[in-house]
């Protein structure tokens, strides 16, 4: 507060000139009432003084006026009181006269300084109140950043004669000056800035530098641009004038350009992002319009090519030994086939991501066995998983689960073709489930896992995203939308799903685990005939072995042995989605 007060008062102090010049009006009084001392009465001389002590304090300031009252007493005394030219009195009465006027003088002085204070202070609130009004104006109407930076920095710039710079934060939150040819008039070069100093003042959110008590030896004054959701920048402020800052109202007003230029930014910002929201919205929409045209005019014709390829198989008998024209023949009646199959998978998975996304798609759940569900997806997949062994370890116990099962049939074809697209040949894939528990809620876990490359890194996440691969540039078949479609159908069942690479104890990758958690229901209560008949059986010690499709070769007992699947060439009359 004593600082505040010393600055406040050398702000309002007058220069010497202005003492100077209070002298200089005393004198002129006095000559003026030396030629009128004969002409008016002697008391009515005071009045001139007083008007003269009205005028420097009006004027000049409250120092000269004050000093001004004490010099006209002295020379009202000296020059004009008898005896003259002297400063002793001869009548006591004058005594009362000088106090008056001493009093008078120095009243007047002070209201008249105080009116004058006042009415310069409301002076230039008024034009801070419109410099402010008009940077606010011109932020409002702002649509980048860019703006913003350069209608502050020139307010600024003219409100506290000085010069200015904004330093923003990157991807990387490392703030920077993002203008790069600044007017060297208005706004400081990279050589001015200190960005140690302002990096200090993002983080910490508190201002440093020139007149703080943090890093004062700086140059500028460092602001934080502080927004209400969070800081978006650092205001570096030089100005020509030291005292300029010194005054608290200074101080003040900067603190609310400081706080107008975040807004403008936070404001910036977040029409940015509904704008880009925006334009992905009618994106995301178009593609999937497009997606579902070109979807349903693809699927007849390359049905009636798959048809076709297979009676051509089927009535194609192969030629004598030696025959290479029957054999070719039958190599590209066998190689349009698969291609038609590999073409049917991707505009099923297109129709199919159309339709999640439009949410047109309705579940039509029933309590199902998840190894029913696994013996089928593992038929559907039979051909892909031709040199794939397969490892089935679901654990004991596993409890019935309220499933789609086409799509969770699918769900594993596209997870196991998956996997058998980026492992090498010859290589197992492991199929395992068990019962966990998070938040006090029963999950079931299922997890596929390769002894592939792994993951890139940081793809973990955006692997299940529309149209991303794991490999860019790769010649395997593929556009990016299988793992899509098996997080749209994992999060339509209320789960969620995932991805990592296992690594071995020396860090190094052993391939990529991906997996999805499904919520455990309470299955509804069996009527009382079948839990009788159920309780029978288990008392007689029956055990049924369920076969899924009579594909699998799959047992489950009371320890979960893991059982394999060694999968054969299929027909070709089973077609698959191909996916990523």
């Amino acid at each position: 507060a004593w600082r505040a007060a010393i600055a406040e008062g050398a702000a309002h102090r007058s220069p010497p000139r202005a003492y100077a010049a209070a002298l200089a009006i005393c004198a002129g009084i006095t000559l003026l009432a030396n030629q009128l001392n004969d002409r008016i009465a002697l008391a009515n001389l005071v009045m001139l003084y007083l008007l003269g002590v009205i005028f420097a304090a009006t004027k000049l300031g409250r120092g000269p006026g004050v000093m001004l009252s004490f010099a006209s007493v002295a020379a009202y005394d000296f020059f004009f009181v008898p005896p003259r030219l002297s400063f002793s009195v001869s009548d006591t009465q004058y005594l009362l006269t000088f106090v008056g006027m001493l009093l008078t003088s120095l009243v007047i002085s002070h209201l008249t300084s105080s009116l004058r204070r006042e009415a310069s202070v409301a002076q230039g609130r008024e034009q801070r109140t419109g410099a402010m009004y008009a940077m606010a104006r011109e932020l409002a109407a702002a649509l980048a950043t860019e703006q913003i930076v350069a209608i502050g920095s020139r307010h600024v710039s003219e409100v506290f004669n000085a010069r200015v710079g904004i330093l923003l934060p990157d991807s990387a939150d490392k703030v920077q000056q993002k203008i790069e040819d600044p007017d060297p008039q208005i706004m400081l070069d990279a050589a001015s800035l200190d960005l140690d100093v302002g990096q200090w003042v993002y983080d910490q959110q508190k201002p440093a530098g020139h007149g703080t008590d943090t890093l004062p030896a700086a140059a500028a004054r460092y602001l934080p641009l502080k927004a209400p959701m969070r800081t978006r920048g650092v205001l570096a402020v030089v100005t020509r004038d030291a005292r300029e800052l010194q005054v608290p109202e200074q101080q003040r007003m900067l603190d609310a350009f400081a706080a107008q230029i975040a807004l403008a930014l936070e404001r910036v910002h977040y029409v940015e992002i509904a704008r880009d929201a925006l334009v992905n919205m009618e994106s995301e929409r178009l593609r999937n319009s497009l997606l579902s045209a070109i979807s349903h005019d693809l699927r007849t014709p390359l049905t009636t090519i798959v048809g076709f390829s297979s009676m051509l198989a089927q009535t194609h008998e192969p030629g004598a030994p030696g025959d290479v024209h029957s054999a070719r023949t039958g190599e590209l009646i066998e190689a349009i086939h698969d291609e038609a199959l590999r073409m049917t998978g991707i505009v099923t998975n297109l129709l199919d991501m159309a339709r999640l996304q439009a949410g047109s798609l309705k579940l039509n759940r029933q309590w199902t066995l998840l190894e029913e569900t696994v013996g089928a997806a593992l038929a559907a997949c039979r051909r892909v998983l031709a040199r794939h062994p397969v490892q089935v370890k679901l654990e004991a116990g596993l409890p019935l689960l309220q499933l789609d099962a086409v799509l969770m049939e699918r769900l594993f074809s596209n997870l196991l073709e998956n996997a058998a697209k980026y492992t090498p040949p010859d290589t197992p894939l492991t199929i395992a489930a068990r019962r966990i528990e998070e938040h006090g809620q029963p999950f079931v876990r299922v997890s596929i896992d390769d002894r592939g490359p792994g993951l890139p890194p940081g793809m973990n996440e955006r692997i299940f995203e529309k149209f991303t691969r794991g490999e860019k540039e790769s010649a395997k078949p593929g556009i990016g939308l299988g793992l899509a479609i098996c997080r749209a159908i994992v999060e339509a069942h209320g789960g969620t799903i995932g991805a990592a690479n296992r690594v071995d104890a020396d860090g190094h990758t052993e391939g990529a685990s991906f997996w999805f958690a499904l919520p455990v229901e309470a299955p509804p209560p069996l009527p009382s005939d079948v839990a009788e008949s159920e309780d029978a059986d288990a008392e007689a010690g029956l055990h049924d072995t369920h076969d899924a499709h009579d594909e699998t070769h799959e047992a489950r007992d009371g320890a979960s042995a893991p059982s394999t699947f060694d999968p054969k060439p299929a027909s070709h009359s089973n077609p698959h989605p191909d996916h990523e």
